[in-house]
């Protein structure tokens, strides 16, 4: 620790990968007591109000996504500004609520400079190696570091984020609705809007209803989408849908002449969220030619995607990936909150629950086995 501890916090720790579930029973999170170091130049000091559980946690508990351990782990989050860092301190005070995005970027490297600040290496590169922005660390367990999660390590009392993980939001937002625009309404809806750039009155197609999946479905909604059809194996995920507004909803063993029926003819946008690379090569033989296909799921590492190398280029198909949606977090999540507050983005609809700290291992088994969409723990 480099500087002296300002306040002592609860967190959820994982101290190792490649945990196999039922997670209530095997339990790989522990809550414990840490210490936290008062925050840098650049940094926030915060009281943790809501914390959702996403399928990025999960796949670094499992191992699909490696991270340094141990591990304060969560991403998805809002909270309250208890102190700013000097530099920091004209842009936030405290008592400031903020939703935390899950990648901060630096403002000065190349992609930065070219408006992909969700592209920022120095951003990727600290999260991967579990530090803030600036390379420190500032959480500490009886005198060992701990690494950080995504910047955010949000499961917890308390946290100390880069201040450009925060975005300042109105305080009258429900803190289990605005949690989740930090990462599942920000993806989701980014990948359909950025990234994927929807037009009004094209068909769209979606690959997967979990939190993410439902959020791009909403945006495509919103964007003027027509028809939008979802692929889930879960009936009540496809029933939802249907409630919000999904011109169809089948279960992936369904007929492609009754899905191509549905959106009209081949899909013009299809966005893949399941995040396995057999998924991903039906939703790039689903579009349309001329059609674009954009991916935001995170698989395996050692998943390879296998298409028709001559597709790209006979049928004129474009393959993209998305990070957090292509999104710039402190313009994107105000517009979406814009859409949610004109009902035009019913973001309350993918809460399936609210828990304790102490419940979050049980609450992770309801995750993997597709029970819940997004659950939001409380600390």
């Amino acid at each position: 620790m480099g500087q002296e501890a300002v306040m002592k916090a609860t967190a959820a720790i994982l101290d190792s990968i490649g945990h196999e579930g039922p997670y209530a029973q095997t339990a790989p999170l522990r809550i414990a007591e840490v210490e936290l170091e008062a925050p840098g130049a650049d940094e926030l000091l915060l009281k943790i109000e809501a914390a959702g559980l996403c399928h990025s946690d999960l796949s670094v508990i499992d191992g699909n996504r490696p991270r340094p351990m141990p591990m304060a782990i969560g991403h998805e989050a809002v909270g309250t500004v208890i102190e700013a860092g000097s530099n920091a301190a004209g842009q936030f005070a405290a008592g400031d609520r903020v939703v935390l995005s899950f990648l901060p970027s630096c403002g000065h490297c190349k992609q930065c400079l070219s408006g992909e600040g969700y592209m920022c290496g120095h951003g990727a590169a600290a999260n991967g190696a579990g530090t803030l922005l600036s390379g420190a660390r500032r959480i500490c367990e009886h005198d060992h570091e701990v690494n950080h999660h995504l910047g955010a390590s949000a499961f917890a009392s308390h946290a100390v984020v880069d201040r450009r993980s925060a975005v300042k939001i109105d305080s009258d937002i429900p803190v289990e609705i605005a949690a989740l625009f930090g990462c599942a309404v920000l993806t989701g809806v980014g990948a359909v809007l950025n990234t994927g750039q929807l037009e009004a009155g094209e068909a769209v197609l979606v690959y997967g209803l979990g939190g993410v999946g439902l959020a791009a479905l909403m945006g495509a909604l919103a964007g003027g989408a027509n028809p939008v059809v979802a692929i889930d194996p879960m009936p009540e995920k496809r029933a939802l849908a249907i409630e919000l507004g999904a011109a169809a909803a089948f279960a992936p063993d369904a007929d492609e002449a009754e899905i191509i029926a549905a959106l009209g003819d081949k899909p013009d946008l299809v966005i893949e969220t399941v995040g396995k690379a057999a998924v991903l090569a039906q939703a790039y033989a689903a579009a349309r030619r001329g059609g674009r296909i954009v991916t935001v799921g995170l698989p395996n590492p050692a998943d390879m995607l296998s298409i028709p190398a001559v597709s790209l280029v006979g049928d004129g198909k474009t393959l993209m990936g998305s990070y957090m949606g292509s999104s710039i977090p402190a313009r994107d999540i105000p517009r979406y909150i814009a859409l949610w507050r004109a009902g035009r983005l019913p973001v309350e609809r993918l809460l399936s629950g609210t828990g304790k700290l102490s419940d979050i291992n049980a609450m992770f088994d309801k995750l993997a086995s597709g029970e819940a969409i997004r659950q939001i723990v409380i600390p």
